[in-house]
């Protein structure tokens, strides 16, 4: 039996990953903060639940014996607004991404997967443009991610350890909490409110949560050494095309008012291989869109119902 170690089990990805690995036969554990946060998985079979915080990492192989591959999601503050510009926040999430790297030294993995971002991409462009790059605060997030990466990838091979990297995109799914745009906008959508918007002829990618834990797991099983993929789609639509047909899907009643907004940075996707991922592991992306945000629709209305009372 396979075993794996996932950190931030308890997060949106952490806890879809878990879900999929113990149904294809791993044996989990499910590094959290809080076990109680493990709704519903909390007893699966094949579940140990390892309650420690980024400040206990170095004692994980004490309840750890061992594992075969070893997910590092957890990232303190997530995407939240807040959090994205708190450089001290960032600086100590970095540096716990190492810890978490050592821990898994010590446990002996043979794999070290990094749960990474597509911001990371924005970084390469400040690089290549640094005096007249337009800076966001998300480059505080981003530039920590990118950190994180390349000292995580220096450390694993001085010391001959397997390291891969997934850039991941924005995501949607059951059990998304975050305030990124697709909940923002499916939000709206379902109190008949009308999202004001970019005008979104860039480039951008929407993948389901459940289609990144499955390209996490080809990661980790058949990844190719110290490289990093892009965990999305192989062909992408504009912003407006993907904002278009959620509201086509959720309520094609409500406006949406694109060109309230100035366009963000537009991400260069020729930085990363798309294709990379498919070539290497067979992985693409199968979730049914119209699916997947329906589900994810339901999912968001019982939250409104919830704090509405």
């Amino acid at each position: 039996m396979k075993t794996a170690v996932v950190t931030g089990a308890s997060g949106f990805i952490g806890h879809a990953l878990i879900e999929h690995l113990l149904a294809d036969g791993y044996h989990v554990y499910a590094v959290t903060r809080d076990r109680e946060r493990l709704e519903g998985i909390s007893h699966a079979a094949g579940l140990i639940c390892v309650e420690a915080d980024f400040t206990k990492y170095s004692e994980l192989s004490r309840v750890i014996p061992g594992a075969d591959v070893f997910f590092h999601l957890a990232w303190a503050g997530g995407f939240e607004p807040g959090a994205l510009k708190n450089y001290e926040l960032q600086l100590s999430n970095a540096k716990y991404t190492c810890d978490a790297l050592t821990a898994a030294l010590k446990i002996g993995v043979d794999r070290f997967v990094y749960a990474a971002t597509v911001n990371e991409i924005e970084i390469q462009q400040f690089i290549n443009a640094f005096d007249t790059f337009q800076t966001r605060p998300t480059c505080i997030y981003a530039t920590a991610k990118l950190a994180a990466e390349l000292m995580c990838r220096t450390i694993a091979q001085a010391n001959g350890l397997h390291y891969n990297a997934g850039l991941i995109p924005i995501l949607y799914g059951e059990g998304n909490r975050s305030k990124q745009l697709v909940n923002v906008v499916l939000t709206a959508l379902i109190q008949n409110e009308s999202p004001k918007l970019v005008t979104g002829n860039n480039l951008y990618d929407l993948v389901s949560v459940k289609d990144v834990a499955r390209a996490l797991e080809a990661i980790g099983e058949e990844g190719q050494d110290g490289k990093r993929y892009y965990v999305g789609h192989r062909c992408l639509k504009t912003f407006k095309e993907w904002m278009q047909e959620i509201g086509e899907i959720v309520n094609p009643n409500v406006e949406l008012r694109f060109g309230e907004y100035q366009d963000p940075l537009d991400l260069d996707y020729s930085l990363m291989d798309l294709d990379a991922l498919y070539r290497d592991t067979g992985f693409m992306c199968s979730e049914n869109f119209q699916c997947g945000i329906l589900e994810h629709k339901r999912w968001l209305e019982s939250q409104i119902t919830i704090k509405g009372k």
